[in-house]
């Protein structure tokens, strides 16, 4: 796992370009401290820091084929680099390393871009085709490693992270406000959209390729369901499962260092735990987190499933000042606003990780998404069902068992329950169905936009731009093939992969693996009937029947309780930076939020009164924004700040 950067053009003057590699390489070294290198020549440049995991000895880059007529700078990993290497062996290539880098260099020699296909793996890479003058850029399927990048004066630069590209002359972070409401609405910026103006992302699964003359952007693999007409199977194929996570995490375990796992105490992190405790020599070390707020924790059940597994664990324990202390810190990495504060925690995580020695984890992230493990994949059932006969007062209090968390709810009239989770209020054909309530509830805390922002905003809808973006054939899947489409392409390399993953993570130099999101497992998943994965209201049926003897029932079995943590809760001590950050002259310098409004919202934080999601959400990301404004300011602030120091 490292930080990629770089550029292609005729803009960068050739005495500055080893200079402006390394000042762009400087800003990813927490991706990878423990090396770093320059390749420039002619109009392109790659910088590279590395964080050594596999062929530690020899896997230094920017890498240059052995004839060569390719260079590659590269971040993540090949999993099946073993047997990659093996076939391209079989066929006459000769390797001078022991790195999965140079199987891409072999890979590319033998089939141009189509190689790509052959990977199982996450990444994002820029390569270098010296014959052909051209420039590669690729992102792995699912999103798991980001990839950005800004045009300025005809070059072309890119990077793992924004803050690198931040480092070119002449690239700015002016925030976008149509991502903004993005954010407000959807949670994250719809790709290539970023939360910075003429800043945008390469979408997960997709490629650009660059030459003098043209410049193309392909998807190269996408996710695919069957048609609603087709037939699933009707068995559960639990055993085949079975077999395939223990392969996904198998493979995922090739490091020439040790790995650990994330043990959250549900279902899904703790089946990898449980396939990798069989899988490492000695004794898996797992780690979790552990809130002080007792709504929010879940160390009984880690603790449960560490004795089961007999693993060495460690455990960080987090309280609502400890997120506070940090959020500004987590806002940098994030490179985005959000509206809640659940990547602070994950970030004490991975340094826990760090300090424990290690550099590598799996987790159980992705099982929600591909086997319909989410409390929304049922709330849109239970909405279809009530939404049959409108008038029954028996249908709406499924919506109790949906949420035995959340005891408010379950005094709760039938009308109520109704009204609250908006059933009969969607039309039943909207290809936004399924996140309809989501979207309502979050986009309720644009109220506090600024009346200038609002007039810029006029008119734009952030969820039909979304609903325009999606596949031709959406229509034809089944109700829940389409939720979860929504959640695996958008909402998972948008929210929880960057966000809570790769950049909380990669903040300590600390790489996720993730066996869930093995491009194999994925498909296996879309394949299956949906009754397989939702059977009535049982989430994630198959995967519980492919953990039984694997894991305890009790954890099988146990509620779902979704990773959350304290909100606007944990600033009601007031951190030293929230008066500046939500001051009238801070609100009114950024121009987004409208201050009387935020300014009786922080009031309400304080006072412990903001207990709403739309309060909660409104408040993080208002401060979210605010602290983002403040990390990156536009360079003309800059300027002005030191004429005025």
């Amino acid at each position: 796992m490292c930080g990629i950067a770089g550029y292609f053009g005729r803009g960068v003057p050739p005495d500055g370009a080893n200079a402006l590699l390394r000042q762009m390489g400087a800003a990813l070294s927490h991706r990878g401290p423990d090396a770093d290198g320059i390749h420039a020549d002619g109009p392109v440049g790659l910088a590279h820091t590395r964080l050594s995991i596999v062929g530690l000895a020899d896997g230094q880059q920017p890498m240059r084929s052995a004839d060569g007529a390719s260079v590659l700078c590269y971040n993540g990993e090949i999993f099946n680099y073993v047997e990659l290497r093996d076939e391209l062996t079989a066929r006459g290539h000769r390797f001078r390393t022991h790195s999965d880098t140079e199987v891409i260099l072999h890979l590319y020699e033998e089939k141009g871009p189509q190689f790509l296909e052959d990977l199982n793996g996450d990444f994002a890479f820029a390569l270098w085709d010296e014959r052909q003058q051209r420039l590669m850029l690729a992102r792995d399927r699912m999103g798991v490693r980001p990839l950005f990048y800004a045009e300025h004066e005809g070059t072309l630069f890119f990077a793992s992270e924004i803050k690198a590209l931040l480092a070119v002359p002449g690239i700015d972070a002016a925030m976008d406000p149509v991502a903004l409401d993005q954010i407000f609405t959807l949670w994250a910026p719809i790709p290539p959209r970023t939360a910075f103006s003429n800043i945008f992302e390469l979408p997960p699964g997709h490629m650009m390729l660059i030459d003098a003359d043209h410049r193309s952007v392909n998807q190269w693999w996408k996710l695919e369901f069957p048609d609603r007409t087709e037939a699933g199977a009707a068995d559960v194929p639990a055993e085949e499962l079975a077999a395939l996570l223990d392969d996904a995490t198998r493979i995922r375990l090739r490091a020439d260092v040790p790995v650990g796992a994330y043990l959250s105490g549900g279902l899904d992190s703790s089946l990898i735990s449980a396939l990798a405790a069989r899988a490492v020599p000695g004794r898996l070390h797992t780690f979790s987190v552990a809130f002080d707020s007792k709504e929010h924790d879940e160390s009984a059940w880690q603790a449960l499933m560490a004795e089961a597994l007999g693993v060495t664990h460690a455990t960080v324990r987090c309280g609502a000042g400890d997120i506070a202390a940090i959020f500004p810190k987590i806002v940098h990495h994030m490179e985005r606003p959000v509206l809640r504060t659940a990547p602070a925690p994950l970030h004490m995580l991975s340094q826990l990780v760090r300090e424990d020695g290690m550099k590598v984890v799996l987790t159980g992230e992705g099982a929600d998404e591909i086997f319909a493990g989410y409390d929304l994949f049922r709330e849109a059932k239970i909405r279809r069902f009530c939404g049959r006969q409108p008038n029954s007062t028996r249908r709406p209090l499924l919506f109790r068992r949906l949420y035995p968390y959340l005891p408010g709810l379950q005094q709760q009239s039938p009308e109520y329950l109704a009204r609250f989770f908006g059933a009969g209020a969607d039309a039943v054909d909207d290809p936004l169905f399924s996140h309809r309530p989501r979207f309502r509830s979050t986009a309720a805390a644009k109220l506090f936009f600024s009346p200038e922002l609002k007039d810029r905003l006029a008119g734009y809808d952030a969820a039909a731009d979304l609903a325009a973006q999606l596949p031709a054939d959406f229509a034809r899947w089944h109700p829940l093939h389409q939720a979860q489409y929504l959640e695996t392409a958008f909402l998972l390399p948008g929210y929880i992969l960057s966000s809570q993953g790769d950049r909380v993570m990669m903040a300590n130099g600390v790489e996720g693996r993730f066996p869930f999101l093995d491009h194999r497992v994925v498909a296996f998943a879309s394949r299956l009937s949906p009754d397989v994965k939702l059977r009535g209201l049982c989430e994630k049926h198959v995967l519980k029947e492919a953990a039984r003897g694997l894991v305890p029932d009790a954890i099988i079995d146990r509620p779902k309780q979704p990773y959350r943590a304290p909100e606007s809760a944990a600033f009601t001590e007031n951190p030293g930076y929230l008066d500046e950050m939500l001051s009238s002259q801070a609100l009114a310098k950024g121009g987004l939020f409208n201050a009387p409004a935020v300014e009786k919202l922080k009031s309400k934080v304080l006072h412990q009164q903001a207990t709403s999601f739309r309060d909660n959400a409104a408040f993080i990301g208002i401060l979210s924004t605010q602290l983002l404004q403040a990390a990156f300011p536009p360079k003309g602030a800059e300027s002005q700040k030191t004429k005025e120091d």
